[in-house]
């Protein structure tokens, strides 16, 4: 049996709870940012009949692809079930409820991705999650976190040990030799249309 570890009861719990009635504020504003984000990302993509997304949340990230990929399989993991719940009503994607490191998955997608996720997993989780999502990705993989050259822990809200930067695609390329890493870029948190938390996206292809 997996041991919980203290981030996923972080995640799952009151905090969770509180960041999902945070965020969910502006959030028109949010999903139009996530759009261009995606946009820029996926643009020389084709055939994204279906995506998975490791952590969810409540739907920000899976709105915005609904938006562009209308016709698209699109699916979420999500540990915090008030997040799920959200998910759930919506209807416009299916939610698995789970940890990201461990939840079981059947079936193989175009795209597997995170955003804002990985850089919430304690470090010893990390290579796990990879694995999870190199597994279930059939062509593209895509990571949109907090770029650090090298792996650095920074204090988050008060909590220690609860936000890393580090590379994550070099890591996960690392590990999995055949990913081509086929664009890259940044989005910065004082862009005046589109903004995003200093994000750093990679998208890799097997």
């Amino acid at each position: 049996m997996n041991k919980t570890t203290e981030q996923e009861k972080f995640w799952k719990g009151n905090f969770g709870d509180s960041y999902t009635s945070r965020t969910s504020v502006n959030t028109k504003k949010q999903v139009a940012s996530n759009i261009s984000l995606f946009n820029h990302a996926i643009k020389n993509v084709s055939n994204l009949s279906s995506i998975i997304e490791f952590g969810c949340n409540f739907g920000l990230n899976l709105h915005a692809l609904r938006e562009l990929l209308p016709e698209s399989k699109i699916t979420g993991i999500e540990i915090n079930d008030s997040s799920a719940d959200i998910v759930d009503a919506w209807g416009g994607a299916e939610v698995i409820r789970g940890s990201i490191s461990d939840v079981i998955i059947d079936k193989k997608f175009d795209m597997s991705f995170t955003k804002g996720v990985l850089i919430h997993i304690h470090p010893d989780k990390l290579k796990k999650v990879y694995e999870q999502l190199y597994s279930c990705s059939n062509k593209y993989i895509l990571i949109a976190e907090y770029y650090n050259p090298t792996p650095m822990g920074i204090p988050y809200r008060g909590h220690k040990n609860r936000l890393f930067k580090r590379d994550f695609a070099g890591e996960i390329m690392g590990i999995y030799p055949d990913l081509t890493l086929i664009d890259y870029g940044f989005v910065y948190h004082n862009d005046i249309l589109f903004p995003q938390d200093d994000i750093n996206w990679f998208l890799m292809k097997k």
